[in-house]
């Protein structure tokens, strides 16, 4: 496949950028199902901004901090403004790297301060955001398939891409496959709750959206290609060492709330 797709369309006479299309895509179906389920425990729906703030917060600093930390602690300012100062000069850019494991972390932390704040459970209110994680998870997969960026390892499988806004080598798809495999979950995700709906304890759900995402991307890492530079010589790259915790903290949940379901639980408390 030579894939060669523009990042940007024109529509309407509008530029449309398609990373932020499916961006936009996916936090549109994701907020869906939150909305539909946060509905059902009658949640204040300025639950919305904290997971805005959170995601994009927490997904700036951990690419700045993990992926590039050399250049952003000496330009401080361009970690949250989307702006570069190069010889003096400042210049819009947009932001250049978001890290999905920050994000992830960014949003946990954000819906702590909700669930608190409106005497929430703050489990609960994960398990409901564990499904939009996933399915925007998979949509922002694909941006980065249109921006022919997080490309693939070399390979000569029949199926591979060739990204030419890159080099002209086969690589793996890398991308589709990670968005394949999160649309998947998410489908599993889901059916698994219209069968058994929150039957064991609270945080159940988000521990299969950790252990089926964080196994998923441990193991893909091996098909791609080095984010940055540094990650040529380490035998786990960053991505992979950033998995390692939410494998761990994905099958503790799993067990621990599968011991119990979620009536014993709320009495418990």
């Amino acid at each position: 496949m030579f894939w060669n797709i523009p990042p940007d369309i024109t529509f309407c006479g509008f530029n449309v950028h398609l990373y932020g299309l499916f961006f936009a895509l996916g936090l549109l179906l994701g907020g869906l199902v939150v909305m539909k389920k946060m509905n059902k425990i009658n949640a204040p729906q300025s639950y919305f901004i904290y997971a805005f703030v959170g995601v994009f917060v927490g997904a700036r600093l951990f690419h700045c901090i993990f992926y590039e930390p050399s250049y952003y602690l000496s330009h401080p300012l361009e970690m949250l403004l989307p702006i570069s100062i190069q010889n003096g000069k400042l210049q819009f850019i947009g932001y250049q790297g978001l890290a999905s494991h920050g994000g992830t972390l960014g949003l946990m932390v954000a819906l702590w301060f909700y669930a608190r704040k409106h005497k929430l459970n703050y489990l609960q209110i994960c398990d409901i955001f564990a499904f939009a994680v996933v399915i925007a998870g998979g949509f922002i997969r694909l941006g980065n398939l249109m921006n022919s960026e997080i490309v693939g390892a070399p390979t000569s499988v029949a199926w591979a891409f060739i990204f030419p806004k890159v080099d002209l080598i086969p690589r793996h798809p890398a991308q589709l496959y990670e968005a394949i495999w999160y649309f998947l979950l998410a489908a599993f995700m889901l059916i698994l709750f219209k069968k058994i709906g929150f039957k064991y304890r609270y945080g159940f759900y988000m521990g299969i959206g950790f252990v089926g995402v964080a196994v998923f991307r441990f193991f893909i890492e091996f098909l791609k290609a080095p984010q940055v530079d540094f990650e040529a010589t380490m035998l786990l790259n960053i991505g992979q060492l950033l998995s390692i915790p939410f494998i761990l903290a994905g099958i503790f949940l799993i067990i621990w709330s599968a011991k119990k379901n979620a009536d014993d639980a709320d009495n418990a408390d």
